[in-house]
């Protein structure tokens, strides 16, 4: 059986999930590297871990497949820590998902 994660950063980020058994990881280096990695994943996979970084790039495509239940998307801070953002992306998803917004 196919795995149905994956994941999507720098190669750090990559080969640490790799070490905790994911085995799709996808290192990215570029833009265009990027879209159409998440372009294919997006067919295949129910879950893609994604590094913050990579997913500001992806933003509109990321936006545009947000409404439909899956995949789910997971953004996480890669090796330089989390980047500043006006909307939290984990406080949407679980809104999404369980219908309840998150108080700080």
């Amino acid at each position: 059986m196919a795995s149905k994660i994956a994941v999507m950063g720098d190669e750090d980020t990559v080969v640490g999930f790799k070490f905790g058994g994911i085995k799709d990881g996808y290192i990215i280096t570029n833009k265009e590297e990027a879209k159409k990695t998440f372009e294919n994943l997006i067919k295949e996979k129910d879950i893609i871990i994604i590094t913050e970084n990579i997913a500001d790039k992806l933003r509109s495509e990321i936006n545009k497949i947000s409404e439909e239940p899956l995949p789910i998307i997971i953004e996480i801070p890669d090796k330089t820590g989390p980047s500043k953002k006006t909307v939290d992306p984990m406080r949407e998803l679980v809104k999404k998902v369980i219908g309840v917004e998150m108080i700080k």
